[in-house]
């Protein structure tokens, strides 16, 4: 058997679980799950509106940052707020939270205005800067809000509100990018950003005026360095690994190598002083519970494994399927009820059964079947049928969030709830970055592999005139790299101005030829390897005496331009039937190698499901949530 390490010291606690009324906590819950929206939708509103803003402020360059930015930020930030919010209790770490985000959000949507100038060196810069503000204050929702529900509600009670606030997600994956395509096109960007600030202050006005301190009773002093150095570690690492995946430096580059020896660095920094300090901002005693430890490797891979999920389906979505990128959004509707359902039923039977670990293994099961089923998917595979192995992917992850997180909350003492609740989400986005990386990598590896196999035969069947611009597009300048789908119809324009273009150009060679009046020349033409061979062929059988008279000069005309436009049809219709071979030989090879990522995705999440089956099996109790358990049941 293994014991959490202990607190430095302890003061008076209150048990909210018995205090507080049930309208009073619903009331919290309320609060806490409109903060908690607003950090979830913040990830996928911005989205849909990033394209006008990027053209508006003139930052193109800048375009990933602004994503990146908010993901560094917040990333860094989660497991500091957990351990915060044990020292000075959930409120006031929740509260200053939300306070910054809104700021974060109010500059965010000023950005580019003229009288901010020429701040950080413009527009787009500004948002970058005021997205880090933004990140900086959602973690704090992000890692006090399940934290809250562990202090309010006694252990058996929490699951239902574990799930409900895991829903949450799922939620805002659908809401985001339909009310940031409305606001954009309606109003303007700047209400994605605006739009937070009246929600904002609903949740704050609801936890000001109804949520107690909920304070843990742990005294002790702010492990500062142990701050500082895992903002050392996390921000190099994400970074390098962004940039890797991002195609914006080679993994073997030095930029790349001292960004991970930095956060090496900084790692073996951070655990030297945690092991060191009374109260660590994560606590190294956590990893001698066998629940904490196993639940921590399984959501990091699961994080992997579900980010990876959205991802590449969406490109899939664009690239194989044909929508654009705010339809593809759309699209994963089915994923998203599937992932609310499988939450709030999994909090709902683990709130009945009072128990959770055969939950988590019964959902990571399903998530293996569901990744199996994904890996067969084909050029062919229709929505419908795509839709159904959505639904079975957030049914099977979708369990994972709340259980996850009550397991870790029911494994420690009550002063620990906040470090191993936020550490659970850390390791969860650190697990989605890492795996975002992997998948692009298999992507990248696999989409070479594919496009050399599956275009060969198209170059080799297309006509001369195509076969230049084919080459372009298998070399991977074509378009069709970067989750970008090959236009087709746009390189179906361009070939056949083209081809015109040639075959004009041959015929007033021809004519001016005939025109001349010369047989010498005539018969030089009827020998030129680069006319079609039916019109050498037909011409053949023309006498070259017969261009020295008008009426013979307008014959050879007429039969000339008879079969040039034969031959121009037919190579037309050859460069269509070879275009459209370019466009099933892109979708055959994003298709095949997104069913590769998937693929390796079943050893991702059957590796979750190996860990979750370590995880001891704990009954969960209706008594004081705050009288956590000393020790690990077998």
């Amino acid at each position: 058997m293994t014991q959490t390490s202990p607190p430095a010291t302890t003061g008076q606690h209150i048990n909210y679980a018995e205090t507080l009324d049930l309208r009073t906590k619903q009331l919290i819950v309320a609060g806490v799950l409109l903060g908690l929206f607003l950090s979830a939708l913040d990830q996928t509103i911005v989205s849909t509106a990033l394209p006008r803003i990027a053209r508006e402020l003139d930052g193109l360059s800048l375009y990933s940052w602004v994503t990146t930015a908010y993901l560094l930020t917040s990333s860094a930030m989660v497991p500091i707020y957990g351990k915060l919010s044990d020292l000075y209790g959930r409120k006031p770490i929740l509260m200053i939270g939300i306070v910054i985000f809104l700021l974060g959000s109010a500059l965010c949507g000023l950005s580019g205005e003229p009288f901010l100038g020429n701040l950080f060196g413009g527009g787009m810069m500004q948002l970058v800067v005021f997205r880090g503000v933004q990140g900086i204050g959602a973690a704090a929702l992000a890692s006090v809000a399940f934290a809250i529900v562990a202090d309010i509600f006694a252990p058996r009670d929490r699951a239902k509100y574990q799930g409900l606030f895991g829903a949450v997600f799922g939620l805002s994956s659908v809401i985001g990018p339909l009310l940031g395509g409305f606001l954009t096109d309606s109003l303007s960007w700047r209400w994605v950003f605006y739009v937070n600030l009246p929600l904002g202050l609903i949740a704050l006005a609801f936890i000001f005026a109804k949520m107690p301190r909920l304070a843990s009773g742990l005294k002790a002093k702010v492990d500062y360095l142990g701050a500082a150095l895992i903002i050392v570690f996390t921000v190099p690492l994400l970074l390098a690994l962004t940039w890797g995946a991002d195609g914006n430096y080679a993994w073997g580059s030095p930029q790349l190598l001292s960004l991970f020896a930095l956060s090496a660095a900084a790692l073996v920094a951070f655990l030297f002083a945690e092991s060191r300090h009374p109260s660590p901002i994560v606590p190294l005693g956590l990893f001698r519970n066998r629940t904490f430890t196993w639940v921590m490797i399984s959501r990091f891979l699961v994080g992997a494994g579900f980010l990876g999920a959205i991802l590449f389906l969406t490109l899939f979505l664009v690239n194989v399927r044909g929508f654009s990128a705010t339809g593809a959004g759309t699209a994963t509707i089915p994923l998203t009820i599937g992932f609310i359902i499988g939450a709030q039923s999994a909090g709902l039977l683990a709130a009945r059964l009072g128990r959770y670990k055969w939950l988590i293994v019964g959902a990571l099961s399903l998530a293996t079947v569901a990744f199996i089923w994904l890996s067969t998917i084909t050029a062919d595979t229709s929505y419908p049928m795509l839709a159904a192995r959505m639904v079975l992917v957030g049914l099977g992850l979708g369990p994972t969030v709340s259980l996850f997180t009550l397991a870790a909350q029911s494994a420690v003492s009550r002063q620990e709830i906040g470090v191993a609740t936020s550490s659970g989400t850390f390791f969860q986005q650190m697990g989605g970055t890492i795996g975002v990386a992997l998948f692009g990598a298999v992507l990248t590896s696999a989409l070479g592999t594919q496009f050399k196999t599956n275009f060969a035969e198209v170059v080799r069947n297309a006509p001369p005139q195509l076969q230049s611009q084919l080459a372009t597009v298998q070399n991977g300048s074509g378009g069709a790299q970067g989750g970008q789908a090959f236009d087709a119809e746009a390189a179906k324009q361009k070939a056949e101005a083209g081809i015109k273009a040639g075959f004009a150009q041959q015929y007033q060679t021809i004519e001016a030829a005939v025109r001349s009046g010369d047989p010498a020349q005539f018969a030089a033409l009827k020998q030129n390897a680069q006319l079609p061979e039916a019109l050498r062929s037909g011409l053949a059988g023309v006498p070259d005496q017969a261009v020295q008279s008008p009426a013979g000069q307008t014959q050879v005309l007429t039969r000339v331009r008879q079969s040039f436009d034969t031959a121009q049809t037919e190579v037309l219709a050859q460069t269509d039937r070879s275009l459209d071979g370019v466009s099933r030989a892109i979708k055959v090879s994003f298709a095949n190698s997104v069913a590769r990522i998937y693929a390796v995705g079943i050893f991702v999440i059957a590796l979750a499901l190996i860990a979750a089956l370590f995880i001891p099996d704990r009954r969960l109790g209706g008594r004081d949530p705050q009288a956590a358990p000393v020790m690990d049941a077998h």
